[in-house]
């Protein structure tokens, strides 16, 4: 079983404080789930093919295209931006030259 210690640590690792009660609980919790990993551990997987994805994966795209908006629209979006120039959202610099 994980001592209480081990949990101690572990909490503040995870920056949380815990009552006396929780950690108890969390002692029992994390030593159930260690637990399981040995039951896992002793699974005959040797007959298994490997695998990434359990199941099929396809990746789906569609076309990037630009939509017409009303100038109303536009007009009022660019109306409710923090800050503008020339007509265009202004946001913080991302990338730098420097």
């Amino acid at each position: 079983m994980i001592s209480k210690e081990e949990v101690q640590h572990i909490a503040k690792l995870a920056r949380i404080e815990l009552s006396q009660e929780e950690i108890e609980k969390f002692q029992k919790d994390l030593s159930e789930i260690l637990d399981y990993f040995d039951t896992l551990k002793s699974a005959k997987t040797s007959d298994v093919e490997s695998t990434i994805y359990s199941l099929p994966i396809q990746n789906v795209m569609r076309e990037d295209m630009p939509q017409k908006q009303s100038l109303q629209v536009v007009q009022k979006l660019i109306e409710m931006a923090p800050e503008t120039e020339r007509g265009f959202v202004k946001v913080k610099e991302v990338f730098s030259n420097r």
